[in-house]
């Protein structure tokens, strides 16, 4: 079953601090500062609707109550269609982000048995949300299908390695400059099953829903389930930008003739 009502087809990360991207991340969460003229969140709402994901879940920490704020329960699209957005609200639980693996089991209950996962702070204008993508993946045996990118400078080495047929490969870092490797876009689709896969578990073990906000990172739980050859990959080339510093935010905005002098949408 892909889609069960009432269950979010994607969940945008939105809760991190954004350290690097101080001072702008003092007073506007990263995922609303503004991008090639709308916030940087907006691109992903819009694509995913684009893609027939029309409810949405983000999770919120950092200055959380700013981004249900902006875009409410039922925003419209670019297009126009009518999207349902809800909150995971780890700030208001927890006080905290849970980082990225604890803020998915939080939200897992809420999610339907396949869906999306997408970092709010990476720009990916191209990036196509397909329900073909879904579907096929739907179909597999696997439990995750990740995105990989070419390596950007502030990353040269690379998180994961791509084999002949797809599967995602879990390089150890000592051994990294051996191997063709490739950077997760933070792009992927996952089965609810995967946060309960043995594998999985034996790394940390979270119960769904997170009831005692457990932190936990998904990197190490993504490498468990390579080493059972349990994600599947493919490189996209399109453009793509981690939004991680004010320098990689200008440039981005100086290459876009109508984007806002400020970086961050008006009040």
């Amino acid at each position: 079953m892909l889609d069960t009502p009432d269950r979010a087809q994607a969940l945008i990360l939105a809760a991190g601090r954004g350290e690097r991207m101080r001072p702008l991340t003092d007073t506007t969460p990263k995922p609303l500062l503004w991008v090639q003229g709308r916030p940087l969140l907006q691109w992903h709402v819009d694509a995913l609707a684009t893609g027939g994901c029309t409810k949405l879940l983000v999770n919120t920490a950092w200055l959380g109550e700013q981004i249900p704020a902006h875009f409410g329960a039922t925003p419209h699209a670019s297009d126009g269609q009518v999207l349902h957005i809800a909150y995971s609200e780890e700030g208001r639980d927890f006080g905290e982000a849970l980082e990225t693996a604890g803020g998915i089991v939080r939200a897992l209950p809420r999610l339907a048995d396949v869906f999306w996962v997408v970092a709010g702070d990476v720009y990916t204008p191209g990036f196509r949300f397909s329900a073909e993508a879904k579907q096929q993946f739907a179909q597999s045996d696997k439990l995750a299908h990740l995105w990989l990118v070419p390596n950007p400078r502030h990353n040269p080495r690379g998180d994961f390695g791509l084999s002949p047929d797809g599967l995602a490969l879990n390089i150890p870092a000592a051994l990294r400059d051996k191997h063709s490797t490739w950077t997760y876009s933070t792009i992927g689709l996952y089965r609810r099953e995967f946060f309960t896969a043995r594998f999985v578990q034996s790394v940390c073990a979270i119960p769904a829903g997170n009831p005692a906000g457990v932190k936990a990172p998904l990197a190490p739980m993504l490498r468990a389930a390579m080493d059972n050859a349990a994600v599947s990959a493919e490189l996209y080339t399109g453009p793509w930008t981690d939004v991680g510093t004010p320098d990689r935010l200008r440039e981005l905005n100086a290459t876009h003739p109508q984007a806002r002098t400020t970086e961050t949408p008006s009040p």
